[in-house]
């Protein structure tokens, strides 16, 4: 008896932040207008975060800085904020990502959080669907998914992509909740700027982080794909994350405790 298809489902899909955002959720309480008015102010607060962090709006608090870096001392909270987690963000992975001279829309470099600032906003719209105990949720933010699962619910199945061949899944896992990130080549070409070098990183295919927040999984996914095929080896020290990185040659490893199918990385000699 498969459980999931008992028990009520209903999505939601939402063209925000330049990307398709899906709430997925399951419990008994899916069909009622009070949970549709929920998922309505994590689509709306989405919106206005792209209001304030889009570096391609130039009406935007971002836009209007033009690659500048934002005063802490003038700034809203909620940029302060962003700005405060892009400075941990550089410690934590040794400068490998870094916001502050990135390519910017129009041209030049300069600060652009976007890739910190989806994973904040989503868990932070998540916030709204959060006392909904009998219900399972899933939400999708272009590929980077966070996850919660009722006890004695079953998981969600999350397809890891093959970033040559998209129709085909180098893995499935299913994990009952927490954080899905990728970051990498695929989608948007060599996007990803390798901070030391100061061009764009292409070592990398892609990397999927799983671990128990979204904010963070996104930074270190983006902060392997710009740091290249040896950052398995950094990612496997990371306390409560796991990894499936695809270098450019093809080649599939992955840190110890992938909870998929894939075997890990071989242990390096000497």
């Amino acid at each position: 008896m498969n459980l999931t298809m008992e028990l009520d489902r209903r999505a939601w899909v939402v063209q925000v932040m330049g990307l398709p955002v899906s709430v997925h959720l399951r419990g008994p309480e899916v069909h009622t207008d009070a949970v549709a008015a929920r998922v309505e102010r994590v689509f709306a607060e989405l919106g206005e975060v792209d209001a304030v962090f889009s570096t391609y709006r130039p009406e935007s608090v971002l836009g209007r800085l033009g690659g500048a870096l934002p005063d802490p001392a003038t700034a809203e909270p909620v940029v302060r904020e962003v700005v405060e987690f892009c400075e941990l963000a550089r410690a934590r992975t040794g400068g490998w990502f870094d916001a502050r001279l990135l390519p910017l829309p129009g041209g030049g470099t300069g600060f652009d959080p976007s890739g910190l600032v989806k994973g904040w906003a989503v868990e932070r719209a998540a916030r709204h669907l959060a006392d909904l105990p009998e219900h399972d949720l899933c939400l999708n933010a272009g590929g980077d998914v966070l996850l919660r699962t009722a006890p004695g619910r079953p998981a969600w199945r999350v397809g890891v992509e093959d970033p040559d061949h998209p129709e085909r899944m180098l893995d499935v896992i299913e994990p009952a909740g927490g954080a899905v990130a990728t970051s990498g080549t695929a989608r948007r070409g060599a996007h990803i700027l390798d901070p030391r070098a100061g061009r764009p990183a292409a070592a990398v295919r892609s990397v999927t982080v799983v671990g128990p927040e979204l904010l963070w999984a996104d930074v270190y996914a983006t902060a392997a794909a710009a740091r290249g095929t040896d950052a398995l080896d950094w990612l496997a020290t990371l306390d409560g994350y796991e990894a499936l990185l695809v270098e450019a040659a093809g080649r599939v490893r992955a840190t110890p405790n992938w909870p998929g199918s894939r075997p890990a990385a071989p242990a390096r000699a000497g």
